[in-house]
């Protein structure tokens, strides 16, 4: 059987927790920043969780992470 290949814009954009759940960062936070309350800022710098109904097809991107 052939090695899986890796989706690289997807490796770069999530990361597997200890536990198999996919983390990612938010998005809002590159531009037009001015405008933006610092508690929004703030909270955009954490990252979030992908919902249970992605997960599936995101973790075929990512065979190995």
């Amino acid at each position: 059987m052939p090695k899986l290949k890796t989706n690289k814009g997807a490796a770069k954009r999530f990361k597997l927790t200890g536990t198999g759940k996919v983390k990612r960062g938010k998005a809002g936070m590159r531009h037009i920043l001015t405008s933006k309350a610092k508690k929004v800022k703030r909270n955009l710098r954490q990252g979030g969780l992908i919902s249970e109904t992605h997960e599936k097809s995101i973790k075929k991107l990512i065979p190995y992470a």
